[in-house]
């Protein structure tokens, strides 16, 4: 996973119960992006305390993260990705928002 660049959180609810090939067709037709590339494809559930994490590295892995107590922030643009790096996620793992678009202007 050192060599992955990109991380794309699928915003909104996803149905954790897909697996690989079912979270692959949401990236490939829904998000419009490879699944195939070396970038991992983040999915959360409805109640925001689960994540799964697809990712292509000569087969496909896939990662499965729960909170016990409390909730993700996580984005609700629904049908779209975002593009993160590692940084932001493991921010968003610890609990934090991720701000995708700065209200300040410069």
């Amino acid at each position: 996973m050192d060599k992955v660049k990109d991380v794309y959180l699928a915003c909104g609810a996803t149905d954790l119960r897909k697996s690989i090939d079912g979270l692959a067709l949401i990236v490939e037709t829904q998000l419009k992006k490879d699944s195939y590339q070396n970038a991992l494809f983040v999915f959360c559930n409805k109640a925001m305390n689960r994540l799964k994490v697809l990712h292509f590295d000569e087969g496909f892995w896939l990662y499965y993260y729960r909170l016990d107590n409390g909730k993700l922030k996580w984005p609700q643009n629904k049908d779209e990705a975002i593009k993160i790096n590692k940084e932001k996620l493991k921010w968003l793992l610890k609990g934090y928002e991720i701000r995708t678009i700065s209200k300040f202007k410069f």
